[in-house]
C-alpha cells in the first residue's frame, strides 16, 4: 500500500507571486503550481494531500498561535498519514520546527519543514526539489522527528539556523550532525537519529503567549534603556552573551537588572552569540554574576530553541525552580550538555 503525506502549505516564499510591493503569497495559487510538476505524478512519489492555511502568511508574521495553527492540523491527521510537510517560510522556519518538537510529544512519524529561496513560481527555483524530497522523506519513516530540509541536506528541526539569505542552502546545524545527505540516494546517518519512546503516546501540547524577551548584548550597550522591561515585564529572558556566557560585567545598572529580573522570578537564560561551542557560566570572572544570580546556561542550544523551549516549559504549567531544571535537560535532543 502507497505511503500518505500531509503537505501543510502555510505561506512563505515557496508559493509567492511577484507585486507591485515585492513577493507576497497569493491565495488558492500555490495548487495549481503543484499541478505543473510532474514528478509529484510519478508512480514512485507516495500519496500526498495539501492543506491551505488561510490567511497564508510571511514566516515573519508567524509566531505562538500559528505555531498552534500548525501542531492542530498535524494532530487532527496524525492517525491517517505516516509523514507530514510543512510548507513554510524561511526567516523563522527554525523558530517553528523548534517550537514543534516541543509541542508534538511522543511523536513516531517524521515532521519535514521545507520551503524556498526563490518561489516555485521562478524558472530557477529549489522549491521542486526541496519539495520533492521533503515529501520521499515525509514517507519513508526513518527521521521520526521533527526535520528541517533544504539543499540536499536534513536537519534537526531545533538544531537548525538560517544562516544566509541568498544561498540555495540557507540552514545550518552547528553543533549536531546532519540527519542525512540526499544525492543519489538518500543517506541517512542512523546514528543522529532520534529513538522514539514506544511507550510515549502522542498528544499535542498547545503553547501560551508568554513574555518571553530576548537580548543581545554589544560593546557599549547602555542597558538603561532596557532595564524596566527586563527586571520587571519579562517572565522569562533569554540573552545572547559573548563567547562561553561572558557579559560586560563592569556595567553595573545591567547586573542590577539581570539581578532584580531574577529576584523577581524571571527566568534568565544564556545563549552564546557564537554559532559553535557551547556556554560554560563560571568558566570567566564575566560570567560569574550570572550564574551567582540562578540563570541557566544553555549549554549549546540555539537561540531559536532557547525561546521555543521556553514557551513550551510556561506552557506546561511547570515551577520556577522546575523551568530552570528543564532547561538544563535534554528534551527533544535540542542540546549537547
Amino acid at each position: 500500500m502507497k505511503k500518505r503525506v500531509c503537505i501543510l502549505y502555510t505561506g512563505g516564499t515557496i508559493g509567492m507571486v511577484p507585486t507591485e510591493q515585492g513577493y507576497a503569497p497569493k491565495k488558492r495559487y500555490f495548487t495549481g503550481l503543484l499541478d505543473e510538476i510532474s514528478q509529484l505524478k510519478n508512480k514512485d512519489m507516495p500519496n500526498w494531500d495539501i492543506v491551505e492555511f488561510d490567511p497564508l502568511l510571511d514566516s515573519a508574521n508567524v509566531a505562538v498561535d500559528e505555531w498552534v495553527n500548525i501542531g492542530r492540523e498535524i494532530r487532527d491527521r496524525y492517525n491517517n498519514y505516516d509523514g507530514f510537510v510543512v510548507l513554510h517560510g524561511t526567516d523563522t522556519m527554525s523558530y517553528t520546527a523548534s517550537a514543534l518538537s516541543f509541542m508534538l510529544e511522543g511523536l513516531d512519524k517524521p515532521v519535514v519543514l521545507t520551503g524556498a529561496q526563490i518561489p516555485l513560481c521562478e524558472l530557477r527555483s529549489d522549491g521542486r526539489d526541496n519539495l520533492i524530497n521533503s515529501i520521499v522523506i515525509a514517507s519513508e519513516g526513518v527521521a521520526n522527528e521533527v526535520c528541517l530540509y533544504f539543499a540536499g541536506k536534513l536537519l534537526r528541526g531545533n538544531r537548525s539556523t538560517k544562516t544566509s539569505a541568498d544561498e540555495l542552502m540557507a540552514f545550518t546545524s552547528p553543533n549536531y550532525p546532519v540527519l542525512a545527505n540526499v544525492g543519489i540516494d538518500i543517506k541517512y546517518n542512523h546514528q543522529a537519529l532520534i529513538k522514539p519512546k514506544q511507550a510515549d503516546k502522542f498528544k499535542l501540547t498547545e503553547l501560551r503567549q508568554v513574555p518571553i524577551g530576548v537580548l543581545k548584548f554589544f560593546p557599549g550597550i547602555q542597558f538603561e534603556l532596557f532595564e524596566q522591561i527586563i527586571s520587571e515585564r519579562l517572565s522569562g529572558v533569554v540573552l545572547e552573551t559573548f563567547g562561553e556566557g561572558n557579559i560586560p560585567s563592569n556595567n553595573r545598572p545591567l547586573v542590577n537588572s539581570i539581578k532584580r529580573a531574577s529576584e523577581n522570578g524571571a527566568i534568565v537564560t544564556v545563549c552564546s552569540q557564537c554559532y559553535q561551542g557551547t556556554t560554560k557560566l563560571g568558566t570567566y570572572a564575566t560570567s560569574n554574576a550570572l550564574k551567582e544570580f540562578g540563570a541557566v546556561g544553555c549549554y549549546d542550544m540555539t537561540t531559536e530553541t532557547a525561546v521555543a523551549k521556553l514557551y513550551y516549559l510556561f506552557s506546561c504549567g511547570y515551577s520556577g525552580e522546575k523551568i530552570k531544571e528543564l532547561m538544563e535537560t535534554d528534551l527533544r535532543g535540542e542540546m549537547t550538555k
